[in-house]
Parts: C-alpha cells; sequence; structure tokens
C-alpha cells in the first residue's frame, strides 16, 4: 500500500516552498500526500522560529496532532524550530519521534524509516552544498506559479533574527541549476516564478549576480510573471535596477523590508543602513519602475525605542507610503544579540504602538488603492476564492482581486477592470485584452 504523509506549514515562503521539496522527496520513496492526519502515516510539521508566538502555535498544534498518530506511525518536527531547538524539542516534547533541520531533508525516508521502528531521530546538520537540486518538488495545485529556491542562509547578522541560526551562511545555487528548474517548471505549464533567497538580491554564484539571474529566467520560454523575496535594501545595485526595469517579465512589485524608520534603532539592529539610505533605495527603485509597488516588514518596541523613534517610523512610513506591510512586535529570540540589550519597551506601550502603526499603514494603502479603481490591470487567476462564486487573481503589482467565476480557468491571465476596494482586496470585471495595454491604464 502507498504511504500517507500529511504536513502543516507556517512561516514564510521559503518553507512553503521547502514543504514542495519534502514532498517531492517522499513521492520518490513511495509515499501520496494526505489532507487529513487521520489517514497519515507520518505527520510532519515545518516550523518557523522567527517569533515567540510561532514556536507556541507549534507546540500546541503537535499537542493537537499527537492524537492522530496511528500505532507505528510517525510525528515530526522540520524546519527552522527544529534546527533551533535540536535535542531539546525531543526532550521536551515525549510525542516526537524526529526533529530535522532545513539542510537534513534528503534524509527524510531513512529517518522517518528509523523513528517507525522505535528511535527518536535528530538530523540538524548544517549541509553548506545542499540546494536540492536533483530533487522535483510536488507542485500539486500550484502549477501555475512557483517557488524557486535561490540562495539559502544569510550572511547579515541582524541583532534580532535567528535566520544564521537555522539557516546558516548564505550560499547560492550556480545559475545553470537554477535556470535547468525553471525551464523544468514551465514545461510543466508554470508561467509565474517566485525566486526566493534570504537576502535574495545579494545573489552571486560566484559568475553571476542576481541582475544576471533575472535576465536569465526572463528569457525562459513560457514564463511570463517573475517574482522574487525577499531582498536587502542594501543591494540594489544599478545592474540589478537596469535589469529590473528592462525585463519585461519582471513584476512591478517589490517586498523591502525597513523594520524601523530610526537610524538609531536600526543601528542598534546592525541593519546596515540608515532612514536616508532607505529612502534612497525607495527613491531609487521608483526611479527605475515608476509603476512599482512597495510592500515591507516594520518592527516595534525594539529594545530602546523610544516614542520619538517610533514617531520616525511612522513619518516615514507616510513618506514612502507603502502598499501594504507585515507588523509585528520585537520577539526576544534567545542566542540573537538582541538579547543582552537593556531598556526593554514594556508590552503595553509595544501595542499600542504596533495598532497605531496598523492604522497608519492601511490608512496609506487605502488612499493608494481607491486611486486605482476604474484602472484596468493584467491579472494571473490563482484559486477559489473564500467567499461566493468569486476566483482570486493577483496583479503584477501584487494586488489580490476577486472576479466573478464565469468559465474562467485557474492559472490563465486575463485584463480586468477594477470596480471596488475594501482598502486591501479589489473586485474586478473582465474586459477584452489589448496588446498595448500596460501594467495599468
Amino acid at each position: 500500500m502507498t504511504k500517507q504523509v500529511y504536513i502543516e506549514t507556517y512561516g514564510c515562503q521559503m518553507n512553503v516552498s521547502d514543504t514542495d521539496t519534502i514532498l517531492g522527496l517522499l513521492k520518490t520513496d513511495g509515499y501520496s500526500q494526505t489532507q487529513s492526519p487521520d489517514d497519515a502515516d507520518v505527520i510532519l510539521v515545518n516550523t518557523c522560529a522567527i517569533r515567540d508566538n510561532a514556536e507556541q502555535r507549534v507546540y500546541g498544534r503537535v499537542g493537537e496532532l499527537k492524537r492522530h498518530k496511528q500505532k507505528g506511525g510517525v510525528l515530526g518536527v522540520v524546519g527552522c524550530m527544529a534546527q533551533r531547538l535540536g535535542s531539546d524539542l525531543l526532550e521536551e516534547v515525549g510525542h516526537v519521534d524526529l526533529v530535522v533541520g532545513p539542510d537534513g531533508y534528503r534524509t527524510l525516508p531513512e529517518l522517518i524509516e528509523r523513528a517507525g521502528q522505535g528511535d527518536r531521530v535528530l538530523d540538524v546538520s548544517f549541509r553548506t552544498s545542499e540546494h536540492y537540486d536533483d530533487v522535483v518538488g510536488n507542485g500539486e495545485g500550484t502549477k501555475g506559479s512557483r517557488f524557486v529556491t535561490v540562495q539559502r542562509g544569510c550572511n547579515y547578522r541582524c541583532t534580532f533574527c535567528v535566520v544564521p541560526m537555522t539557516r546558516g551562511d548564505e550560499r547560492s545555487r550556480k545559475l545553470s541549476d537554477v535556470i535547468g528548474e525553471v525551464e523544468r517548471l514551465a514545461e510543466a505549464d508554470t508561467t509565474e516564478v517566485t525566486l526566493l533567497g534570504q537576502t535574495v538580491n545579494s545573489y552571486n554564484d560566484g559568475t553571476h549576480d542576481f541582475s544576471d539571474l533575472l535576465r536569465a529566467v526572463g528569457k525562459v520560454d513560457g514564463i511570463k510573471r517573475v517574482r522574487f523575496t525577499s531582498p536587502h535594501p542594501n543591494d540594489f545595485s544599478g545592474r540589478l535596477l537596469s535589469a529590473m526595469a528592462e525585463v519585461p517579465e519582471v513584476c512591478e512589485h517589490v517586498h523591502l523590508p525597513m523594520q524601523s524608520g530610526s537610524s538609531a534603532v536600526l543601528k542598534k539592529m546592525v541593519r546596515r543602513y540608515t532612514r536616508e539610505s532607505f529612502l534612497d533605495t525607495v527613491q531609487r527603485l521608483r526611479s527605475a519602475v515608476p509603476e512599482i509597488a512597495l510592500t515591507t516588514d516594520i518592527i516595534v518596541g525594539f529594545p530602546g525605542e523610544t516614542d520619538r523613534d517610533f514617531e520616525e517610523t511612522l513619518s516615514l512610513v507616510r513618506e514612502v507610503s507603502f502598499d501594504d506591510a507585515f507588523m509585528f512586535k520585537y520577539s526576544l529570540r534567545d542566542g540573537t544579540p538582541a538579547v543582552k540589550l537593556r531598556d526593554r519597551v514594556p508590552e503595553d506601550v509595544s501595542s499600542e504602538r504596533l495598532q497605531l502603526l496598523i492604522e497608519t499603514v492601511r490608512d496609506e494603502a487605502r488612499r493608494k488603492n481607491l486611486r486605482l479603481v476604474g484602472k484596468t490591470m493584467e491579472v494571473l487567476v490563482e484559486k477559489p476564492a473564500r467567499r461566493g462564486d468569486l476566483l482570486q487573481a493577483r496583479t503584477r503589482t501584487n494586488k489580490v482581486v476577486l472576479v466573478e467565476n464565469e468559465g474562467i480557468d485557474l492559472w490563465s491571465y486575463l485584463h480586468v477592470r477594477l470596480t471596488g476596494t475594501t482598502g486591501s482586496t479589489f473586485t474586478g470585471v473582465p474586459v477584452k485584452a489589448r496588446k498595448e495595454l500596460a501594467v495599468w491604464e
């Protein structure tokens, strides 16, 4: 009988991509994916370690999944939380059979077999040469748009971040290997790819930089859209900006992590840029790609953040006018340099700041989005929407648009006129496409 694996994924796009890799590896070992833990021989939780809340959620979920584990079955924790906690996780959670970090997925079939025989197994070794280049991902349900990991690890050492501890040092795949993967995806009807890396625009395989990669991916037959995430503000070279402007397949959207609008806080974070240089990067991006949409990450309540520092964050948010943002209260992570910083911000102050920041970002985004109503944009239809007989589609600028499901195929392209917005999501109606149609008109 075919063995069944159930997997839940938490965290960033890199974890989503890693889950696809895990399923591809297990598929070659005779597994098929099930959507119910009750049917699974193996239950895996692919985890995030960026914030404490994410880890606490995993602890709770693993406790819930324990009751679904079959006799002789395996319950495992993989990913960044597994890498960070290692053997401590096995000691703390007695019903976990297997703990494997991001560089150990190739060993999963063997480790699962051992765990099924009663061993409690651990693999959190760093393997700096591991890129899973030969692994064909599962890709079920996402064939039109796929993640392609081009870089792993990070050489930036931001004081709040656990990524260097969970993903290791930065290393890039060879351009030829990336292009080979993209070509295989295009042959399987993928038309949009998102290039992934911890600081993806610092990609360098020793011969080629990220601008070379963008140009090469854009030339692959069948690829109509190229996205990338997440870049670092310091690594937008003139060569890269030229590639973004000149390669038509590169979408007009950049997720540009800001973290804080205060130069003093950025210095404590060791972000290696100032408020002024961040704003210069924004201006250079908008000069190169005038239609570009910008989203960001922002942390409030970092140790030592004063009221003035927070006001500088709010003012920079207003000045940049982001299209959206992921916003968080600072989460202390053991092992990171920020643990040693004094002047912790009280929880109630952080909560108040977060709420004010959310309101400010949403107000700016709502004003921008209202100005787009009536415009016509190209969208890629992704999936059925959660409500009504609607489909969810996405513009090149990463705006979500809901359209009526009137015989429209998933993963098809069409042009829609934006008819309304909630402030974030749009509604739209299809219009006849014209060759001369720009990103919007």
